[in-house]
């Protein structure tokens, strides 16, 4: 998912989405995509030999070199053979020390000169070796909407024995509404989000499905036979499919509590935290099983869908700030769930009290705001949580 705002002249703001359509073709239409994926993929790792061998990385220098080569020897079309070259190309921009080499069903990009969306029909037409073969295809009432606008390049996949069109679409987004409230969104192990309104979006069954499926990937890691080798893989996506489900359910909730409220939504800029963070061994598991950057992305999109506002945050001390006196200690902090501020008393979740302390970053719109304390808000300002204490002590400084 990419955002990209239009300016200020009066372009709408616009926003790249993903539109996952499974193909339906006959048997022979199956077999004559599984041979153009085939042929493509050893087109591109033809490429890749004479571009590390020429040290020739970039795409027109490259397409001199193996254009007709690829076309006489592979039969390919002269946009595919293009479109393969491309992905040579773009491979290397991420990496060059070493060669870059392609699986025989990795996926392949189309664009709208070799490949046909007829929405109005729910019918592709798409290039093979076999020659252009039209077919119908399944999506979602949400992604049929959005084929209908400005598309552009798709990928061609093969999961698990079926083909699938992953096609880039252009969606209009309203312009985001002015607001003087956040909602905060603290990510955290235990709990997958809590918000400054002290709701928790996890559960004891989330979390012993966590372990569940913790204990037996590592036994299967173990036993290290093929066959466990291929029940591994088969839960890593079930597990993957899992984390998307309850992050999109997590994200949906958010985003529309926000919306209901007339407010944004403020999270924490959580880039690099792997390698800030450190935890012992027997927590790291805990601490990298769950796809943050994930949940952050659906709720950004959702929001940005709907016209809510985003704020990006300092995630620094966001659980030892004292949202009451802005007061920052490790003390503040007796256990994984418990704050206390020992300067002024206030006390209750952890994550909650992150959660407060994200809003009220938001507000005040301060770069390196956690070195510099927060504004605090009155003693009953903050929204009560369950569990949530506020208590003075007198004489406190």
């Amino acid at each position: 998912m990419h955002l990209h705002l239009g300016a200020k002249c009066g372009i709408p703001h616009m926003m790249k989405l993903t539109a996952k359509i499974k193909l339906q073709p006959t048997p022979e239409q199956h077999d004559a995509l599984l041979k153009t994926l085939e042929t493509a993929n050893d087109a591109c790792n033809y490429a890749s030999q004479q571009a590390w061998d020429t040290k020739t990385f970039t795409q027109f220098p490259l397409h001199r070199i193996v254009y007709r080569k690829l076309r006489e020897q592979f039969g390919l079309s002269a946009q595919v053979t293009i479109r393969a070259i491309a992905k040579v190309s773009d491979a290397y921009k991420l990496d060059r020390r070493a060669q870059r080499k392609f699986k025989p069903h990795g996926a392949f990009p189309y664009d709208n000169r070799i490949l046909s969306i007829k929405t109005s029909e729910q019918a592709i037409s798409i290039w093979t070796l076999a020659g252009r073969q039209p077919m119908p295809y399944l999506c979602g009432e949400r992604q049929r909407q959005w084929l209908v606008g400005d598309r552009g390049e798709a990928d061609l996949c093969y999961i698990e024995g079926a083909f699938y069109l992953f096609v880039t679409c252009k969606v209009e987004t309203p312009e985001p509404a002015d607001v003087e409230e956040f909602l905060g969104v603290d990510t955290g192990v235990k709990n997958v989000a809590t918000d400054s309104d002290g709701n928790n979006y996890s559960s004891a069954h989330l979390n012993s499905l966590r372990h569940r499926h913790a204990s037996l990937r590592s036994k299967l890691q173990k036993k290290g036979t093929k066959s466990a080798k291929r029940l591994l893989k088969k839960r890593g996506r079930k597990e993957k499919r899992f984390a998307q489900d309850v992050n999109h359910c997590v994200s949906k909730q958010i985003v529309q509590r926000a919306k209901d409220t007339g407010r944004g939504i403020a999270i924490e800029n959580l880039k690099g935290i792997r390698n800030r963070v450190t935890a012992r061994k027997a927590h790291r598991r805990q601490l990298h099983s769950w796809a943050f950057s994930d949940l952050h992305t659906k709720i950004m999109y959702k929001a940005a869908l709907i016209g809510v506002k985003i704020v990006v945050v300092d995630p620094r001390n966001t659980s030892l700030t004292c949202p009451i006196c802005g007061y920052t200690d490790k003390r503040n902090r007796p256990d994984q769930s418990g704050f206390s501020c020992i300067q002024c008393g206030c006390s209750g979740h952890a994550d909650y009290i992150a959660a407060c302390n994200i809003a009220g970053r938001a507000v005040v719109n301060q770069p390196n705001v956690s070195d510099v304390g927060i504004s605090p808000p009155p003693l009953g300002g903050l929204p009560t949580a369950p569990g949530t204490s506020y208590r003075l002590l007198v004489g406190s400084s």
